[in-house]
C-alpha cells in the first residue's frame, strides 16, 4: 500500500484491546479491524494518542502493525504511528513498517523535552533523510513540542519524503496558514484533521481528510460527515456536525484520555479490555456515569437501545458553546462563498 498517492479521508485512530492479562487481545483487535473497514473508514492509524502508543513497548507496538497489516491484506492504508523516545528507535521503526508494506508513518513532535523551532526542524530532518517511507508530521501541542507554520514549510521543500501533516491543536487559522504556505509548493502534500469537533469547517478550507478518534465509535457518522462535505452538501453536513459535537465533547472530556473512548467502544459491541493506566474507585465511579451519558447519546443516534431524551452532559463541557463558535465559523465561510 506504499505510495498511493495523498492520504486522504477518514484515517481511524484505533483503541487496542487488551485481554484479561492486559496482553493485546489480537482476536477482538483483528474483529474491530474487520468491523471498521465494513462500515467505510477511508484508512486505519494505529499508535496513535487514542491507541495509547506510549503505554505499550516497542516490541508491542511493532506487533500491533503487524497484526493490522495482516488483517487488512491492502484493503485500505495504514497510517502508522512511528514515534519512539529518540531519532535511533524512530528510524529503526519507519523501517519496519516499510517491510510490512504500509503505507507511511505519523512521528509526533519531540515530546517531554520541549524543543525550539530549530530543534523540531532538526529532529524531523534527521528522521525524514534516513527514512525509506513517507512521513506525517503529527502535530499535537498539548503532549508535545509544536510545529510552527515556518518549519511545516521549510521541511515540506527540503524533504519529499515529509509527505502530510495531521493536526490535532484544533486551531483553524493555524491549518489555513498552513495550507496557504505549503500546498502552492507541495500540491501533493496532505492536511489532516485530529480535531473531530471541527472536521467540516477543516474540510472546507481544504483539509484532505481527518484522523479522527470518533471514527473508532461511530464511523458510519465520519464517513458520511465526510462525504456530504466534500460533495458540497453544506446543511446536512453542518447538522450532522453539531450533533457529533456532543458525543466527541463526552467521549474526550469527561474522562481521562482515552477512557471515554475506549467505554464507547464497548457500547459498540466490541470487548477493549481494561486500559494499562491504573484508575482509583473515585474514577472508577465517574467512567460508570460516563458510560451512560454515552449509551445515551449512541441511542439518540439510533446505534444502541431505545433513544431517550435529555442526555446528561458532564458539567465540565458545554456543547452550546462549542456549537455556537461552530455556527461563528461556518456563518463566515457561507458569506465568503456566497
Amino acid at each position: 500500500m506504499q505510495r498511493t498517492g495523498k492520504l486522504k479521508g477518514i484515517f481511524t485512530p484505533n483503541i487496542v484491546p487488551l485481554d484479561s492479562h492486559g496482553e493485546i487481545y489480537e482476536d477482538e483487535l483483528r474483529r474491530y479491524v474487520d468491523w471498521l473497514i465494513d462500515q467505510g473508514v477511508h484508512g486505519l492509524y494505529p499508535n496513535g494518542s487514542t491507541g495509547e502508543f506510549t503505554r505499550f513497548t516497542p516490541e508491542e507496538r511493532r506487533r500491533i502493525i503487524e497484526i493490522m497489516a495482516d488483517q487488512t491484506a491492502g484493503r485500505v492504508p495504514i497510517l502508522a504511528g512511528a514515534a519512539e523516545a529518540n531519532v535511533k528507535e524512530t528510524i529503526h521503526a519507519c523501517e519496519y513498517y516499510y517491510e510490512l508494506g504500509v503505507t507511511a508513518v505519523a512521528i509526533v513532535s519531540p515530546f517531554y523535552y520541549r524543543l525550539t523551532p530549530d530543534g523540531v526542524y532538526a529532529y524531523f530532518k534527521e528522521i525524514a533523510d534516513r527514512s525509506p517511507i513517507d512521513i506525517t508530521l503529527y502535530n499535537i501541542p498539548m503532549f508535545a513540542s509544536p510545529i510552527d507554520v515556518p518549519t511545516v514549510r521549510r521541511l515540506a521543500e527540503e524533504c519529499p519524503k515529509v509527505a502530510a501533516i495531521k493536526d490535532s491543536s484544533g486551531d483553524l487559522p493555524h491549518m489555513m496558514r498552513m495550507i496557504a504556505e505549503v500546498r502552492p509548493i507541495r500540491p501533493d502534500f496532505s492536511f489532516m484533521t485530529g480535531w473531530d469537533a471541527a472536521l467540516m469547517p477543516m474540510l472546507l478550507v481544504g483539509c484532505d481528510g481527518g484522523t479522527n478518534a470518533t471514527s473508532g465509535v461511530v464511523p458510519e457518522i465520519t464517513r458520511r460527515l465526510y462525504d456530504l462535505t466534500v460533495n458540497g452538501d453544506i446543511d446536512e453536513a453542518r447538522e450532522l456536525q453539531y450533533r457529533l459535537l456532543p458525543l466527541f465533547d463526552t467521549m474526550l472530556y469527561s474522562a481521562e484520555f482515552p477512557e471515554g473512548f475506549r467505554a464507547a467502544m464497548r457500547i459498540r459491541g466490541f470487548d477493549p479490555g481494561q486500559g494499562r493506566q491504573p484508575q482509583s474507585e473515585v474514577q472508577q465511579l465517574a467512567l460508570e456515569k460516563l458510560t451512560r451519558q454515552i449509551q445515551c447519546l449512541l441511542a439518540n443516534e439510533g446505534y444502541t437501545g431505545e433513544p431517550t431524551e435529555g442526555c446528561v452532559v458532564s458539567p465540565e463541557v458545554d456543547p452550546e458553546q462549542v456549537a455556537r463558535i461552530v455556527r461563528q465559523v461556518m456563518g463566515q465561510l457561507d458569506n465568503r462563498h456566497g
